[in-house]
């Protein structure tokens, strides 16, 4: 029996009018031009399983790759929050325990009393996650805190099954390649060591996001999702 291979993607449905509304959004967001009164925010978020090597891997030689032992402690997990202003350049990695909306009502206080302290309006471009909401800052802070927070922001959704539509997302996937991939951390402290060492080094040599696919581009490749409306 012939056995045909399979390739996975991120199939949308025929017509949904809450998915192109929302990706459609988050497209003349990014064709905005950049405005230091109102930036331009991506985040997300991935856990990453922690692992301890049981034996001393055998460092590389001119003869043989670096031999590490194929069986490992298990060290719990930790979370990777990624944020992003695709038009600046500038990406942040940081790493909690375990992902919770405190954690991330933290992260967002951070940024905003710091990097977005003296601007109008955050644009935050993030997924519908349960932990990425406005309750959130009213778990974390008293409610006269959180609501000067809240008004800081402005979310824009990417829709459901519509992640990729996140800059962060692509971010996301390149830290792990170039920094996490084939690599076993044990604490969360190394794993963030790491990550803000690559953070640091990406913010130096890389330039904003050109970001090509516009609402025009997916009118015309993505037809399946647009109602046919008779006129």
């Amino acid at each position: 029996m012939t056995q045909r291979k399979i390739q996975y993607w991120v199939i949308p449905p025929e017509a949904d009018a809450e998915f192109i509304a929302s990706m459609e959004e988050i497209l003349d967001t990014y064709e905005e031009p950049y405005d230091s009164e109102h930036p331009v925010l991506c985040m997300d978020e991935q856990p990453i399983q922690l692992h301890r090597e049981i034996r001393k891997p055998i460092p590389a030689t001119r003869k043989h790759a670096r031999h590490v032992d194929y069986e490992y402690e298990r060290c719990g997990t930790a979370s990777v929050f990624m944020f992003t202003e695709p038009l600046s350049g500038w990406r942040e990695v940081r790493v909690r325990g375990q992902r919770t909306k405190v954690y991330w009502a933290i992260e967002m206080e951070r940024l905003l009393t710091t990097r977005y302290h003296s601007v109008r309006k955050v644009i935050v471009v993030c997924d519908n996650l349960n932990t990425h909401t406005k309750g959130a800052f009213y778990e974390a802070f008293p409610a006269e805190k959180a609501r000067s927070l809240v008004r800081q922001i402005e979310f824009r959704h990417t829709p459901k099954h519509g992640s990729w539509l996140n800059i962060a997302e692509n971010e996301l996937s390149t830290m792990t390649r170039q920094c996490v991939a084939g690599r076993r951390f044990e604490s969360a402290r190394l794993l963030r060591a790491e990550t803000k060492a690559w953070s640091d080094n990406s913010n130096k040599k890389q330039r904003g996001v050109d970001w090509q696919f516009k609402v025009q581009d997916a009118r015309a490749k993505l037809k399946s999702l647009y109602y046919k409306i008779k006129s």
